[in-house]
């Protein structure tokens, strides 16, 4: 699980000298902020119709503790519902003279679609232009936790992601790129299994500026060939 922080121009990466540690930022390594998984009885008793439903024994030994697993399992892949988005950024947001793309790569999300209730999981690249304003480090990955941990279809959760930043930080410009492999696509129906799907959402200078897009965009895609 990797992420990468980068700027445009060399010798303002100081501009981030005063935000919180990149060791904090990991999605999925930890709880959210303030959230507790608890398990939901409601949940539980649906979970034993499945099983029953499936023709299984829910009170055999293997399956027992199963519908409270689910249960917890559900409030975590949830939880992104229940952290407030206000309190998630209010004392990360910092004045800082700096006017130069601020790109956030490689940003690992796991979220549940709400068509089939299966995983889909993958990449986000997150970048801004800000004015006079930019966000703390661990910030831009809890955003995308955030709006991950839903019920969700890709197309929304990236334009979630920008208009969140887009609204809260007030930047020239934001641009969000989203690479997601959907379990529903590849376990059932087309089983496409190398199929990738990518949207973006571009805000302010990155929708009216050919050349910031562009930008943006070779950032992403050399990152790819240096990997490969």
């Amino acid at each position: 699980m990797e992420q990468r922080i980068q700027t445009s121009s060399n010798g303002h990466a100081a501009a981030h000298d005063e935000l919180e540690s990149a060791s904090t930022i990991m999605p999925g390594l930890g709880k959210l902020e303030g959230v507790s998984y608890s398990s939901d009885p409601q949940i539980e008793a649906a979970v034993r119709t499945i099983l029953s439903g499936l023709g299984e024994q829910p009170d055999r030994e293997g399956l027992l503790k199963t519908p409270a697993r689910v249960a917890r399992m559900y409030a975590e892949l949830t939880a992104g519902y229940h952290v407030d988005p206000v309190a998630l950024i209010n004392d990360a947001i910092f004045t800082v003279s700096y006017d130069e793309m601020v790109l956030v790569k490689h940003i690992d999300f796991y979220s549940l679609c709400e068509h089939h209730l299966l995983p889909f999981m993958g990449h986000v690249h997150v970048a801004y232009l800000p004015h006079g304003k930019v966000v703390g480090l661990s910030k831009i990955p809890r955003i995308v936790e955030m709006f991950a941990r839903r019920l969700q279809v890709q197309e929304r959760m990236t334009v979630q992601i920008a208009d969140f930043i887009n609204e809260h930080l007030d930047p020239t410009g934001v641009a969000v790129v989203v690479e997601g492999t959907h379990l529903c696509a590849v376990m059932r129906g087309v089983k496409t299994s190398n199929a990738r799907m990518i949207t973006s959402a571009m805000r302010g200078v990155f929708r009216d500026d050919q050349k910031t897009r562009a930008e943006f965009m070779a950032h992403i895609r050399r990152s790819h060939i240096s990997e490969g």
